[in-house]
């Protein structure tokens, strides 16, 4: 606003990211308000498509009611609105997000409501959403939403991204407004919350899609967040990973490896760090399309130098890498198998934490064969994915190009704390916990288990609001026996998971009778949480797979490490056994080291020698 000049009655803030096709289809229907008095603020977030572009031209370039800044690197849109709030003059507030649209009559109806009402701080629309689906005021399920708002000025602002990330809207400033006066809805729909996958609130929500690895994909962030979507677990990778980023990287080994990673790295990501510790240079190429445990750099702890996507050939050239260390789910075979077959020349390692059956379904199969045929090192989760390799792709797995480590161990400084005393030691009860969603197990066995005296304590809020009907449906049959518990973190797992008698595993009856060829995924998967349980102390549970090939049962019997049943009767009598239950416990307890990642780290370098040696395919 020029000095001197009458402000407008209403201040429009357009936070913007990477949305340069909605762009126009906004910005018209800003030009169409039969409401005129109006200024727009406009915030580029750092966007890197052609969004710089549109707003330098068009048919508003000219109009002196919009104004446009632009942050060179993405800050968050609570950031970004904080700034388009400093630049407003007007003594209304509304927003139009880049990717939503007004109807002629929104801002209008709006400021005549906020008119007939002084004592009101704040008025909203209805609007149009999903597939033409509509609501009178604020969406179920949903805060209201910025394109339906707006509020009287205020000196309030938004919770920005170095504070909380999170896609509640009422958390991050409606709340801030409620004291002020009340709020009032138009009942009108003038406006459309647009529906599509890049919606910032579903880039947050793991049961929409998002999560922390994929917010931080598609954002670019590159410092750790405090992270806490609706309904699902609060993470705080700031005070998590401190003792690691603020440490000064280790000094290059005189024979370290330069070691390029290249995917994802999954739940127990710092792991990586071992090797940075044993004096090897890591660096880091990640998959843009991330699912929220597929975790991606920048990495929160830091002491990984990342490469960006674009142009990350030229940078591998420079770099010169002594190998490549492709990882590690179905998620990250796309990118995994580009950097392959644009490879430089530098020994090449694929690592597979899972069977193949996604990429079945997902037509990459045939990138993951070239990932274990045209690969200078294949690394297999288990024993029985190695072999069943050998059978699906004769002459894949080759001798000294191959090892076996579980591609998603915890670092050894998980082991840390004393064993708690057991539940059951103060009840005469027996408790078991789930680590995870409950993969197998259905109500009618959570009723069982409660008939037979045992306890089944369900931990993680991300999988609570996954699994809700069956969480309602648990509750219902067997409230006294079934608990839910919070997320809990590394540092934390031994504390409290060592205070139950076991916990479960996948409960699953396989099918394959002992027929490698009919093997399926959790027949051949050490999943994540076998590691988890392990390392705090737990033996795990399993129905009783004799004469399958089943690899959690295979390692489970051959190292002593939990129990195998076929009912809830029968579980109920071995945990009687108090005897045998300790002898287990200890049998675990010393054995604790192995399900850490740093505990293979020798032996995984040695390999990549082994590898460079041999001389790139």
């Amino acid at each position: 606003m020029q000095p001197g000049s009458v402000p407008p009655r209403v201040s429009v803030l357009m936070p913007t990211h990477n949305q340069a096709s909605f762009l126009p289809r906004a910005l018209a229907s800003l030009a169409a308000q039969t409401f005129t008095d109006w200024e727009l603020i406009v915030v580029d977030d750092g966007s890197w498509d052609e969004t710089a572009a549109i707003l330098r031209g068009g048919d508003l370039r000219d109009d002196p009611r919009i104004h446009t800044l632009r942050l060179e690197e993405n800050s968050g849109v609570g950031y970004a609105l904080n700034r388009a709030l400093d630049e407003a003059s007007g003594a209304l507030i509304a927003y139009l997000p880049s990717d939503d649209h007004y109807y002629a009559e929104h801002l209008a109806t709006l400021v005549a409501l906020l008119d007939a009402q002084p004592d009101a701080t704040l008025a909203f629309s209805g609007a149009r959403f999903g597939l033409d689906l509509l609501s009178p005021g604020q969406i179920e399920g949903h805060p209201l939403q910025l394109v339906q708002v707006m509020h009287r000025r205020t000196q309030e602002r938004w919770i920005e991204r170095t504070e909380l990330v999170t896609d509640d809207l009422e958390r991050m400033f409606w709340a801030k407004l409620r004291p002020q006066g009340t709020f009032v809805g138009t009942g009108l729909v003038s406006c459309e919350w647009l529906d599509h996958p890049r919606q910032r609130h579903k880039m947050i929500r793991e049961i929409l899609g998002g999560g922390i690895n994929v917010y931080r994909s598609r954002y670019r962030v590159r410092e750790p967040l405090r992270f806490h979507a609706t309904g699902s677990t609060r993470f705080d990778e700031v005070a998590q990973y401190r003792q690691w980023r603020e440490r000064p990287d280790t000094p290059p080994a005189s024979d370290g490896l330069k070691i390029l990673l290249v995917g994802e790295l999954a739940y127990n990501p710092e792991r990586i760090l071992a090797l940075e510790e044993r004096g090897h240079t890591l660096y880091g190429l990640w998959t843009a399309e991330p699912w929220w445990f597929n975790t991606v750099g920048p990495l929160p702890f830091g002491h990984v130098t990342d490469i960006p996507r674009e142009g990350w050939r030229e940078a591998v050239q420079a770099i010169q890498p002594d190998i490549i260390y492709a990882l590690l789910n179905w998620q990250a075979v796309p990118f995994t198998y580009e950097v392959l077959m644009d490879n430089p020349g530098i020994p090449f390692v694929w690592h597979l934490k899972e069977g193949p059956w996604h990429c079945f379904r997902y037509d990459t199969w045939p990138q993951l064969v070239a990932l274990h045929t045209k690969s200078d090192g294949q690394i297999y989760s288990s024993p029985e994915e190695r072999d069943w390799f050998e059978t699906a792709i004769p002459g894949s797995v080759t001798g000294s190009r191959t090892l076996v480590i579980d591609g998603d161990l915890p670092k050894r400084d998980v082991l840390v704390g004393e064993r708690t005393p057991l539940l059951s030691e103060a009840d005469g009860e027996f408790h078991t916990l789930v680590a995870g969603r409950s993969i197998g197990l259905i109500p009618p066995d959570i009723r069982a288990a409660a008939a037979a005296g045992i306890h089944l304590h369900f931990y993680g809020d991300i999988h609570h609001a996954g699994w809700q009907e069956w969480v309602a449906e648990a509750q219902g049959e067997s409230a006294r026996y079934f608990h839910l518990h919070p997320h809990v973190s590394q540092a934390e797992w031994v504390h409290e998971f060592s205070r139950y008698d076991a916990g479960w595993l996948h409960f699953l009856r396989s099918e394959n009778g002992g027929d490698l060829s009919r093997a399926h995924w959790d027949d051949l998967n050490y999943p994540a949480r076998l590691a988890t349980l392990l390392v705090s102390g737990v033996p795990v549970l399993q129905y009783d797979n004799a004469g399958a090939i089943f690899a959690t049962q295979t390692i489970a019997r051959e190292r002593n490490l939990g129990l195998f049943f076929t009912d809830m009767a029968g579980l109920g009598a071995q945990l009687r056994d108090r005897e045998r239950m300790t002898a287990l416990r200890e049998s675990v307890w010393q054995q604790r080291d192995l399900f850490t990642f740093d505990a293979h780290a020798d032996d995984l370098i040695a390999f990549f020698r082994q590898v460079i040696a041999g001389g790139h395919r």
